[in-house]
């Protein structure tokens, strides 16, 4: 039975160091600094009060200047015309970005969308900030996050969450409506996000 307790605990301890290997390295950030929460009606906290959007929840848990630059039922191109007026008015140093859901529900193709946020995080970088990218599910009965964002996660390197939008959009209790969070949803993304930031080094 201690043979197959202590198995027990080394396997546990290997998974936990796994999951810690595959967060990416933050650059710390200091109180006050920006953050520009880039995205469609998912950043700009449609389904609930103003207050309640995740970038103003982490704002008050991070102690950062989150500006949240979400626009409801924007597609990508929009978005890519949009960030660099964004970057030049608030050059931040950490860039959010959740962006591609309209994409895939307006049925545009998912390669526009991968190919217009590569666009998004080469801008973003070229100016010398980073990015944290949350993958959003394709629509469906039983949702999954689509696949470019992990291809777009691999090919550039930048901070992800694949999973986290997929986890509250599959929970009733979380969601205003088929496809947007409530209140505690928006909540859960702020946490998770805040918690990410402190496990990268960000925080």
């Amino acid at each position: 039975m201690q043979a197959a307790a202590r198995l027990m605990c080394i396997c546990a301890l290997f998974i936990l160091g796994s999951c810690g290997g595959d967060r990416v390295a933050l650059t710390p950030l200091q109180p006050g600094d920006t953050v520009l929460a880039f995205g469609d009606s998912l950043t700009a906290g449609f389904g609930a009060a103003a207050q309640q959007s995740y970038p103003e929840v982490l704002e008050n848990l991070a102690l950062l200047n989150i500006i949240n630059a979400g626009v409801s039922g924007e597609l990508s191109a929009a978005g890519l015309q949009r960030l660099p007026a964004l970057l030049a008015q608030h050059q931040p140093k950490l860039v959010i970005i959740c962006h591609g859901g309209n994409d895939m529900l307006r049925s545009r193709g998912n390669n526009a969308a991968k190919n217009n946020i590569l666009q998004m995080i080469a801008l973003i970088r070229e100016q010398a900030a980073e990015v944290l990218l949350l993958g959003v599910p394709r629509p469906g009965v039983f949702l999954s996050t689509a696949d470019f964002y992990d291809e777009i996660a691999e090919e550039t390197g930048v901070a992800y969450l694949p999973d986290l939008m997929q986890e509250v959009l599959g929970n009733a209790s979380l969601k205003s409506d088929a496809v947007h969070p409530n209140a505690a949803g928006y909540q859960l993304i702020a946490s998770d996000i805040h918690a990410y930031l402190l496990e990268a080094g960000a925080l």
